[in-house]
C-alpha cells in the first residue's frame, strides 16, 4: 500500500531536517524511538500521524501503550478543556478535588470486585517506574521483608528498584523466576508441560530450605510481557502463582502499566486468568495520553505513616481528567470486547501470512497487543544492518548448533537484524510499529483500541509488504510445541 503524500506543512523541509540534526547532537546517546523513527510528529488525530515532511503513518505504537484512545481523542481533549476553562488548580500535590475524586470512582468501578470494595489508592506520579518503586516500598513496610521475586524477561521501569526486577538487570535482592512461554520454553517443552515446569520450579524454590531464597516481601509479575516480547502467560500458571503466594502470605504485585485499560481484550489482564493480585501498578492508559502512575492495593497492606511516600506530581488534574473520560469510553463502548475479538481476527490473518515464511518464528499475541518474533531460517543469512557488513551474524544458534545444521530441533535462531529491518521496510510505508523480546527480534502491534476495521486491513497489508521485502517465502518449520493465546496452560 502506497503511502499517502501530502504537501509540506510547517515546519519546512529544511526546518524538519534541522530538528532531526539538533535532536542528534543534543539529545543524550540514551534516547531510543527517535533512532528507529526519525520523523517529526506535528499533527495527530486517532490512529494517524502526519509527520513535518508530509507524510502520514498509522501508529501502532501509540505512546507505547499509552495511548487507548489513540491521539487527541474528542473526549479526552473535551475533558482536558473543561478543567482548563473551569479555572481548576491544575496542581494540587495529593488534595482532594472534585477532578480527583471522579477518576477514583471511575477506576474503581473497572477494578476487580473484591480489591474494589476494600481496596486504597496511591497516587505516585508521574510514571509507571515511579508506581512500581511505590508498590515495592508498600510491601516492605507491611511485611516487614525484603527481598522480590520477579521473573526472567520482565520489564518494570527505568528507576534502580524497578530495574532490579526487570530481566535486564542482575541483583541481589531480586530472586529470578522463570517465566513460561511456548516458542522459546526455558525447559525446552513448552505448552502445558513448560508452565506446569515453570510453576514446579518456583514452589521448590519457596519450600527448599536450602534454597537460599527468604521468603519474600512480594512477587511482581506482568499478566503480558510487553517488553520482553508478547508473551501472554498461562491462565493456569499465573493461578499457580496467586495459589503459592496466597498460601505463603507473599503479597502479589500484577504490573499492568502496559496491559491495562482494555489492551489484552479484558479491562484488565488478570481478569483473562481470574485471579486477584494483592497490589495493581496502574500507568500508561490511565492518564489519557497525560503522566499519571498509581497503585491500588488491599486495605490491610495499608500499613504507611503520613509522608512515607509521597511526591511533588501526584496531583495532575489534567491527567486526571482524561485519565477518567478515557476509562469511562472504554467501559461505555466496550472497547476491550472490541480489542479481544479484532485482535483474535489479526492473529488469525499474521498467523497465514506466517505460515509462507520461514523467517517468522511465532505470532502471538493477546486483544491488541501483538508480537512477531522474527529468526533466521537455517543456512540463510540475513539482512545486514545498517552500518554493518553483510555477513554480520543474528543473535544466537542453538546449543550445539552450526550454522546451516538442518537436523537441530528446537527454535530457530532469534533475528534482530530481519526484525529491525522489518521495521525500516513498514515506515518506509508509512506504519510505525516498535521492536522488543529476548534480542529485539520481536516486531510489536499496539494500535489504539479505537483502531477500525478499514485502518486494520490498511495495517495488515502495510506488514504483509515489509515482511515480504525482507523475508523470501518458504515453508516455514513449526516451533517444537503449538502456540497458545493467553491462558492455554494449566500448570495445576
Amino acid at each position: 500500500m502506497a503511502l499517502t503524500q501530502l504537501p509540506p506543512t510547517e515546519p519546512s523541509a529544511a526546518a524538519y531536517e534541522g530538528i532531526l540534526r539538533r535532536q542528534s547532537a543534543r539529545e543524550s546517546a540514551a534516547r531510543t524511538y527517535a533512532r528507529s523513527l526519525p520523523i517529526v510528529p506535528v499533527r495527530a488525530r486517532g490512529l494517524t500521524i502526519e509527520g513535518a515532511d508530509g507524510r502520514r503513518y498509522l501508529d501502532c505504537l501509540s505512546g507505547a501503550g499509552s495511548l487507548a484512545l489513540g491521539h487527541n481523542h474528542p473526549v479526552v481533549l473535551e475533558a482536558i478543556r473543561s478543567v482548563l476553562d473551569s479555572g481548576a488548580p491544575l496542581h494540587v500535590l495529593d488534595l482532594a478535588t472534585p477532578v480527583k475524586d471522579a477518576f477514583t470512582d471511575e477506576l474503581f468501578a473497572t477494578l476487580p470486585r473484591e480489591l474494589a470494595e476494600s481496596g486504597r489508592i496511591q497516587f505516585c506520579g508521574p510514571a509507571g517506574t515511579d508506581a512500581v518503586e511505590a508498590a515495592f516500598k508498600l510491601v516492605r513496610t507491611a511485611t516487614g521483608r525484603d527481598g522480590l521475586l520477579a521473573f526472567t524477561g520482565a520489564y518494570h521501569g527505568m528507576t534502580e528498584g524497578a530495574l532490579a526486577a526487570s530481566g535486564a538487570a542482575p541483583s541481589v535482592r531480586v530472586t529470578r523466576l522463570p517465566y513460561p512461554q511456548d516458542y522459546r520454553c526455558p525447559f525446552g517443552v513448552g505448552g502445558e508441560s513448560g508452565a506446569r515446569l515453570a510453576a514446579r520450579w518456583t514452589e521448590s524454590l519457596l519450600d527448599d530450605p536450602k534454597s537460599g531464597v527468604r521468603r519474600p516481601a512480594a512477587m511482581i509479575v506482568e499478566p503480558v510481557q510487553g517488553e520482553g516480547g508478547v508473551l501472554p502467560a498461562p491462565e493456569g500458571w499465573l493461578r499457580r502463582m496467586r495459589e503459592l503466594t496466597a498460601a505463603r502470605s507473599i503479597p502479589l504485585i500484577a504490573d499492568e502499566v502496559q496491559t491495562g485499560v482494555g489492551r489484552t481484550g479484558a479491562f484488565w489482564a488478570v481478569e483473562h486468568s481470574g485471579i486477584v493480585p494483592d497490589v495493581m501498578v496502574l500507568s500508561k492508559a490511565i492518564g489519557g495520553s497525560l503522566p499519571l502512575a498509581v497503585i491500588v492495593y488491599r486495605d490491610d497492606l495499608d500499613t504507611w505513616q503520613p509522608g512515607d511516600h509521597a511526591g511533588t506530581f501526584r496531583g495532575n488534574q489534567l491527567a486526571m481528567a482524561a485519565g477518567a473520560a478515557t476509562l469511562r469510553h472504554v467501559r461505555e463502548n466496550g472497547l476491550a470486547e472490541r480489542a479481544a475479538s479484532l485482535g483474535a481476527r489479526m492473529l488469525e490473518r499474521l498467523r497465514r501470512m506466517a505460515g509462507e515464511y520461514e523467517c517468522i518464528g511465532e505470532i502471538r499475541g493477546a486483544g491488541l497487543m501483538i508480537g512477531i518474533e522474527f529468526v533466521a531460517p537455517e543456512g540463510e543469512a540475513g539482512p545486514a544492518p545498517e552500518g554493518h557488513d553483510a555477513g554480520a551474524p543474528d543473535a544466537w544458534h542453538r546449543p550445539g548448533q552450526e550454522p546451516g545444521d538442518n537436523a537441530a530441533t528446537g527454535p530457530l535462531p532469534a533475528s534482530p537484524v530481519r526484525a529491525a529491518a522489518v521495521q525500516r521496510e513498514c515506515l518506509r510505508r508509512g506504519l510505525i510499529v516498535e521492536l522488543g523480546g529476548r534480542h529485539s527480534c520481536v516486531v510489536r502491534l499496539l494500535p489504539p483500541l479505537t483502531i477500525t476495521d478499514e485502518q486494520t486491513e490498511a495495517v495488515l497489508e502495510r506488514l504483509a509488504d515489509a515482511v515480504a521485502a525482507v523475508c523470501r517465502p518458504g515453508r516455514r518449520i513449526p516451533a517444537p510445541s503449538t502456540p497458545k493465546e493467553a491462558g492455554a496452560a494449566s500448570p495445576a
